[in-house]
Formats: structure tokens, sequence, C-alpha cells
């Protein structure tokens, strides 16, 4: 893709062509923002300009294509093994960095997930960023900022993106995928300006499967002990998109909420189930609605610290119902 083609962060553009334009190209920058919102997208778009045979990032020449199929030799692709990025890779980073560039102006290093250094290989990446090699680059990519040390922060020039417009999101999916207006604002007020999110597995999720999960969510009571337990079990099997359930349960509440004071159905996230909306907002009081939200917060604080899952899910479902 090319900058043009890139949905939304206008300011990072804008900033990334000024210094392609002015050769005030940094030896180091620091992508930071939410994850699926397009920073991969911006860096490999600012990589192909740099490189591009014509200087514009074609997306035609033969070096946009070897960026493109991710096979350019000045190209350097730094992801974790397993579960960190360690020493040894800094150190082979660093040999290769130590090169001249085989056929364009520069050598580049993309680390996604650079939040994954364990503290060796951030001290040894930071004697690169401190004796930057002439013509070299380095592109780190995070959602946590906060978990690099702060020496290599304050040595990259950082730009910050932040998610994007739901509405934005919405135009994109009615348009892209055929999407009804209603369903394209359900995915995008969900996706909470991940494009990621909104284009990829979670579609499912968001549109059929919510459905199903909130009927479920409100038909719980008090003294339902089994079909709680039976609720739980369900969640614990769809561990990989747990988070993503606890926040459709959020976003519920929070309709009922809006509409139990009087808000317009424009400001609705579950613009689908206003039935349901409706009755829950008669059913409970705000303090109810309260209780129950800081029930989905505890159980994400606990999923967070690896609890055991399925008790965290029985503890929040009672929660809720017995709210």
């Amino acid at each position: 893709m090319t900058f043009d083609e890139i949905t939304g962060h206008k300011k990072q553009k804008d900033i990334l062509l000024r210094a392609i334009s002015s050769q005030h190209i940094s030896h180091a920058y620091l992508f930071a923002g939410p994850e699926g919102i397009g920073k991969r997208l911006i860096a490999t778009a600012f990589i192909r300009t740099l490189l591009c045979e014509q200087g514009t990032g074609c997306g035609q020449c033969s070096s946009c294509l070897k960026v493109e199929h991710h096979n350019h030799p000045d190209i350097h692709f730094l992801d974790a093994e397993g579960s960190a990025i360690k020493i040894d890779q800094i150190r082979e980073l660093q040999q290769v960095l130590s090169l001249r560039p085989l056929e364009g102006d520069y050598k580049i290093c993309l680390v996604d997930g650079a939040e994954q250094f364990t503290t060796g290989a951030g001290n040894a990446l930071l004697k690169t960023l401190e004796e930057p090699q002439s013509g070299t680059i380095i592109i780190l990519i995070t959602s946590q900022p906060e978990r690099l040390l702060t020496t290599i922060r304050s040595r990259c020039q950082k730009l910050i993106f932040r998610h994007l417009p739901k509405q934005h999101i919405a135009e994109v999916l009615t348009d892209k995928l055929s999407l009804n207006s209603t369903e394209a604002k359900i995915i995008a007020a969900l996706a909470d300006g991940s494009f990621k999110k909104a284009l990829g597995k979670n579609q499912e999720l968001f549109l059929e499967k919510r459905q199903k999960l909130i009927q479920s969510l409100s038909a719980l009571s008090a003294g339902s002990i089994i079909p709680t337990f039976s609720f739980a079990d369900e969640l614990e099997s769809d561990k990989e998109i747990l988070p993503d359930i606890l926040d459709i349960f959020q976003a519920f509440y929070r309709d009922v909420l809006l509409l139990s004071h009087g808000r317009s159905e424009e400001d609705l996230v579950n613009l689908d189930l206003l039935d349901i909306l409706n009755k829950q907002s008669q059913l409970f009081s705000t303090t109810s609605l309260m209780l129950k939200l800081k029930a989905l917060d505890a159980a994400r604080f606990h999923l967070r610290r690896n609890v055991n899952c399925r008790l965290a899910l029985e503890v929040m479902l009672m929660r809720i119902a017995s709210a």
C-alpha cells in the first residue's frame, strides 16, 4: 500500500513525507499506538518510499515489489522468538546493519512488537541507537511503549497513533464489504478504532455470535446457577476471543445505561437489539448496571493476571446475575 491508499493517520504520514522530501531522516523511529490501527502499514509505506526507484513508493518498480513481498535485501524484519526478542537477535541485527546497502540508500530494520525486548536485548539495541551507522534506520512498532527502556524511547523519533474514528471505519466497511449501515456501525464501534479487528475474524463474533451471547447474558438471573455455570463453560471454550467478548458485554450494559438516561439511539452500539436493550433498561437501576460493569472490569483484571479462567468467569457471571 502507498501512503495515499492507507486510511487515516494524516498527521503521521505528513511528518514522514516531509522527512523524505527534506532528506532529514531519523536513524530511529518509534511508532506507538493501539493494536491493529495501521502502524505497520504506515511503516511499510515509509520504507517503500525510501527505497523506491522513483522515490515515490510507486508500487510498480522492482524495489517496491520486493518490499511488498518481504524479500528486499536491505530490509531486516525482527520478530519475537517465542514470547521475547532476545539478545542474540540484536547481535545478529548489529552485524546486518554494519554492512553497506546492497540495492538502496538505506539498511532498514523493522521491529513489530518492540515491547517484547528482553532487558539484555534492549540494552544491546541501545548501543546501536547511541552509535547509529550511517544510512541505517530502525523502526520500532509497539502498542505498549511504556515497556520499552526509557533510554530507547528517548533516542527515537516518536510518532503517536490514535484510534481511527468509528464513523470513518463504518464508511470503509460499507464501501469495501457491502455491509448495511447498521452492521457497519456495530462492527466499527466494537472494533475500537482497529481495522485489524473490523476487517478480520472478529466480524462473525461482532455480528452473529454477539447476538446469541447477549441473549444468553440477559437471560441470567440470581437463582440460575446451572445456566450460569454452563454459560461460563461456553465462554471459557472461546478463551482466545474472551477479551473481545467482554468488550461486547461492556458495550451492551453501556447501551442499557445510556437508554435508561434518555440518550438517543444514535449513541448506541447494539442498534439491532433495541428490544432487549429497552427491556433491560426498565429492569435495572443505574446502581445495578454499574455493579454489572464493575464485575466485568474485575474479571478483566483477574484474567490479565492469569488466574483460573473458569473461576473468574463464574464469579463474574454470578455477580452480574445478582446485581
